[in-house]
């Protein structure tokens, strides 16, 4: 049966498109959480600055600059802890004089958001006293910082009191302009920083982390807390799939059992499993989730469960009931009843499984209704605390007014990653629908 709906599936290419769609989310799923296991993604998604200090604040993918004249800048990373060969140690008495060189290439047309130093020294208690010097590719010192440096400092250019009174509000860009430029253009080239630190004690040393934060990062870009936006795209897939897959399965199979046991049983039974239809039907789904968010627990599963519950008495109890009548009056259902086969069975292997192929179309074109729904309460605010999902994304990019400021990126890419889930979900379900509904079958 399945090679012969693959068969029937090549006539429709739109099936074909969104088969393979399908199948690369749930490629991306499987990579997904084996790469970057479960824990690991939570521990991320929730990391502050200590864990994803390197990445720059609010930056655009990298393949913007793909589309732009001018380039914007990339993160630069350099550390001593990483490039031991950066770092010279002169043992002098009492102490040491330490030196570390970074050499980095500036090739963009547009300034950094911020230089930043990331002093670790280690010491008794006697601090070490550093020296920081920019050399220029047109061969100018600039001198960044002279001072005492404690455990865990960190020196942001930008916020230096005394580079702003000497090169303005802006020192991060004043350092790397072209002086014979009167509009502020960053000068290209070769640039060296030279960290000098004198340690006076015999054991004390000196590590550090230098970063020139781009415009740019990645594939994804970045959010307000430096998080890569990639960690929650990855892992929205497998959320996405997994809470649209078991919501539509758990909805389809369980109502389908109900109704098919109601016009079986019939009598009072029949009646009630209507009754409970009918005020379902009548009851609203999506504030009866709000509520649930907002009273009792965002958890992702438990919304999954009042989901399934508000969907299982809804109308495809009565579609199904209408299907079951007639499969109830066929002969062969009169030859197993003469053979005294018990109600489950006739249920079970009878009238449940005429219906199986009639309702996948319905199952794989409910899929994505239920994965806009997840999306949905996420951006209200009531999605799952914990989880990096799509619907997290958008609405935290609402939330920092990412619209109203231009970071278009951060509310685009989960939208277009929603819209093409359902977009493949939909061709395939339509195509499926062709294929097991006989009056719509093309022959």
């Amino acid at each position: 049966m399945i090679l012969q709906t693959l068969k029937e599936l090549r006539r429709y290419p739109s099936a074909i498109l969104g088969l393979c769609i399908i199948a690369i989310l749930v490629a991306l799923s499987i990579y997904t959480v084996i790469a970057i296991p479960y824990q690991k993604a939570i521990e991320l998604w929730r990391g502050g600055d200590n864990t994803w200090y390197r990445l720059p604040r609010i930056a655009a993918p990298a393949w913007t600059n793909w589309f732009r004249q001018n380039k914007l800048p990339e993160t630069i990373f350099l550390s001593s802890l990483e490039d031991p060969d950066s770092k010279t140690i002169m043992e002098k008495d009492p102490g040491r004089q330490i030196e570390i060189s970074y050499t980095f290439d500036y090739s963009w047309n547009a300034f950094p958001q911020d230089i930043t130093i990331y002093f670790k020294p280690s010491y008794l208690e006697a601090q070490p006293f550093v020296s920081v010097t920019l050399l220029t590719p047109d061969g100018r010192e600039l001198r960044v910082y002279n001072g005492l440096v404690k455990l865990g400092q960190v020196f942001y250019v930008s916020q230096d009191q005394k580079l702003q009174r000497r090169y303005g509000n802006l020192p991060q860009q004043a350092l790397l302009a072209d002086p014979g430029v009167e509009t502020a253009q960053p000068l290209k080239g070769s640039y060296t920083l030279l960290i000098s630190a004198v340690t006076f004690e015999p054991e004390a040393d000196l590590e550090a982390e230098l970063i020139v934060y781009g415009q740019v990062h990645g594939v994804a870009g970045t959010d307000n807390l430096r998080r890569d936006l990639g960690i929650a795209l990855l892992w929205g897939i497998p959320i996405a799939l997994i809470f649209g897959l078991l919501a539509a399965v758990g909805t389809t199979f369980t109502t389908m059992i109900i109704a098919a046991t109601g016009t079986w049983v019939g009598g009072w039974v029949d009646d009630l499993i209507q009754r409970i239809t009918e005020v379902n039907l009548v009851l609203p789904a999506l504030p009866i989730l709000i509520m649930v968010g907002t009273f009792y627990s965002r958890s992702i599963w438990a919304v999954l469960g009042v989901t399934i519950l508000l969907n299982i008495f809804g109308g495809g109890i009565k579609t199904f009931r209408a299907n079951f009548i007639q499969i109830r009056e066929a002969p062969y259902i009169e030859a197993a009843q003469a053979y005294g086969a018990s109600s489950g069975r006739i249920i079970f292997r009878y009238l449940v499984p005429r219906l199986v192929p009639l309702i996948i179309p319905q199952l794989v074109n409910l899929i994505p209704g239920y994965v806009f729904l997840e999306a949905t309460l996420a951006v209200l605010g009531l999605g799952d605390p914990v989880l990096p999902t799509w619907g997290k994304l958008i609405q935290n990019s609402y939330g920092e007014g990412a619209l109203y400021l231009g970071y278009y990126y951060w509310i685009l890419e989960p939208a277009v990653l929603l819209m093409i889930t359902g977009l493949a979900f939909a061709m395939l379900g339509f195509s499926l629908d062709r294929i097991f509904n006989p009056r719509l079958r093309v022959q």
